[in-house]
């Protein structure tokens, strides 16, 4: 079935707007830069996103979607036990497949998570992108590691999220070498051999 015409040139306008972050950075991206890089006019890209809030919630939704679609590919292929190493890996960029690399769009998701201060729709669409990170890592480490406890891995879930965050926020942004995706990728597999050899579960006081 044919998508409706007003959905057709979603996907090149939230394209552009993408590369208008990464060339100009913030505040909002323009309309004007916006139709620079789509090659229409900014009255199209207004009528299919009157505010540039709705501009990049979606551009938000896309990139999550991206994701998805990547890590499901390599999820069904992988054994149960390699399904985390293929999570951190990814997240990493360590995958030798062309077709499993992870996208560069760091640059862009530091501008939507400063545009996220100003904006609620935008902070509450990150928050669950992240929130639902958390939990697929979390359920990974208890799939891989049924020992832990729910707790431990939720708590791992977390921690794996603030370091991949923080990781790519000083390697993809701020120039920081990229040999630094080893130090930060063996330090998770610290952390988790770090909760099996020892964790104080709350629930169990």
């Amino acid at each position: 079935m044919p998508k409706p015409i007003s959905e057709v040139r979603k996907p090149e306008i939230l394209e552009a707007a993408f590369q208008a972050i990464k060339k100009h950075g913030l505040p909002m991206p323009s309309y004007d830069h916006i139709s620079k890089e789509a090659d229409m006019s900014r009255q199209l890209i207004r009528h299919y996103f009157p505010t540039p809030e709705s501009l990049m919630v979606a551009l938000a939704d896309a990139l999550a979607s991206k994701y998805r679609e990547l890590l499901t590919t390599g999820i069904l292929e992988a054994k149960a036990t390699e399904r985390l190493s293929l999570f951190l890996d990814f997240y990493f960029n360590f995958l030798s497949r062309k077709d499993l690399k992870k996208p560069a769009d760091d640059q862009v998701y530091d501008a939507l998570f400063s545009l996220a201060a100003g904006s609620s729709a935008l902070k509450m669409n990150l928050h669950d992108q992240y929130s639902e990170l958390q939990w697929t890592i979390a359920y990974e480490v208890q799939i891989s590691n049924p020992g832990l406890s729910q707790n431990a891995c939720r708590e791992i879930g977390h921690l794996f999220v603030s370091l991949m965050y923080g990781h790519w926020k000083m390697v993809a942004s701020l120039g920081f070498s990229e040999s630094y995706n080893k130090v930060t990728r063996a330090a998770l597999d610290r952390i988790i051999q770090s909760y099996l050899a020892r964790y104080d579960d709350p629930d169990s006081v």
